[in-house]
């Protein structure tokens, strides 16, 4: 880190990257964050959002606080239904984590922000209040944030001061991860399923993911696999799961002898590995192909074992990118299982 004063010097060749506020206030105010924000017909939407979360009282709190707010415009943008889903009593936890992403303790003025970038070599990551940080870079003339599942906002107006802190205006919703749309809105779809369509799926359920994998000849090897594991029962079972599939080819593909070590010798590290290809959450091609259209190309999963793998479109087709790098073509798609959905897969993903 370079010292204080070749940040504040750096301040004067850069501040021209900031862009600065038209927001009508004087230098002082004895109004909170949250209050000045209420006074602003561009932030209705992040206000509704700041109270159903219950914390309107902490952000009106001593603080300081940073808050880089999104207009109305940028949670119009989110897929259709999701604010709607948020603000739901039962979301409130996903609402808070993805709220508190946006607020940083301490009061960044915009020359801050720009020093902290100059001496972070072009970015600068600050912990949010959430518990994870996104990076902040100067790019084309402009400041933006790019978020923990790839997305990007720009800074559209800044220092708008309050007397417990500083909002920045940003033009598009920071997700963090851990943070999955897709899964949450089709949740919400199934709930809101006449209840005559859920008695009638009851009732004329079909296979399983575990017998739909056991009765097709490309997947013998999962079948195997899933068996080594332990895993049978939990996809035999009533559940939301989708499941990325591996075909026998692509257990193949793997190094001599991998898959025989993995089901005789290594069953906890088969396990981890089986649960990277399975999302807690039925979500069909249709589905994942918007959630990667929204998100800049770039889609952030969150796995039965807690890790994160990311779904693009590469060449026309839904790719998975693993914890390396490797990537996976989807071959298959929609197979439909009462518990579930399976996508057929060219390769074996791979956890941390």
């Amino acid at each position: 880190m370079k010292n204080v004063l070749f940040l504040l010097l750096a301040i004067t060749s850069l501040a021209f990257l900031i862009p600065q506020t038209s927001f009508a206030q004087s230098e002082t105010t004895d109004k909170t964050i949250v209050e000045v924000a209420a006074g602003n017909s561009d932030f209705t939407t992040l206000v509704a959002a700041v109270k159903a979360a219950g914390l309107a009282e902490t952000l009106m709190g001593e603080g300081p606080f940073t808050v880089f707010a999104p207009t109305n415009t940028a949670f119009e943008n989110l897929p259709a239904g999701l604010v709607t889903a948020l603000l739901k009593p039962e979301n409130k936890a996903t609402l808070q984590k993805i709220l508190t992403y946006h607020v940083v303790s301490g009061n960044l003025m915009a020359k801050d922000v720009v020093a902290a970038i100059t001496a972070g070599d072009g970015v600068v990551k600050p912990a949010t209040v959430e518990g994870t940080t996104f990076s902040v870079t100067a790019k084309m003339g402009k400041v933006q944030i790019t978020d923990g599942q790839g997305n990007v906002a720009n800074v559209t107006s800044t220092d708008i001061t309050g007397s417990n802190g500083v909002i920045h205006v940003i033009d598009r919703i920071l997700l963090p991860v851990g943070v999955d749309p897709a899964a949450l809105l089709a949740k919400e779809s199934a709930e809101e399923m006449p209840a005559a369509s859920m008695k009638s799926s009851t009732e004329d359920a079909g296979p399983t993911i575990a017998a739909i994998a056991s009765g097709n000849k490309d997947f013998k090897t999962l079948t195997a696999a899933l068996g080594a594991a332990g895993l049978v029962e939990t996809f035999d079972s009533p559940g939301e799961y989708t499941v990325f599939a591996p075909t026998d080819a692509a257990f193949d593909a793997l190094p001599e002898g991998t898959v025989n070590s993995l089901v005789t010798d290594q069953k906890d590290q088969l396990k981890s590995i089986l649960a990277y290809h399975v999302i807690t959450a039925k979500i069909t091609a249709a589905q994942l192909v918007k959630a990667i259209q929204d998100n800049d190309n770039y889609y952030l999963m969150q796995t039965l074992g807690g890790q994160t793998i990311v779904a693009t479109i590469k060449g026309g087709n839904v790719q998975l990118i693993d914890a390396a790098g490797n990537r996976a073509t989807v071959i298959v798609t929609d197979v439909m299982a009462s518990n579930g959905i399976i996508h057929g897969i060219d390769a074996v993903v791979m956890p941390k």
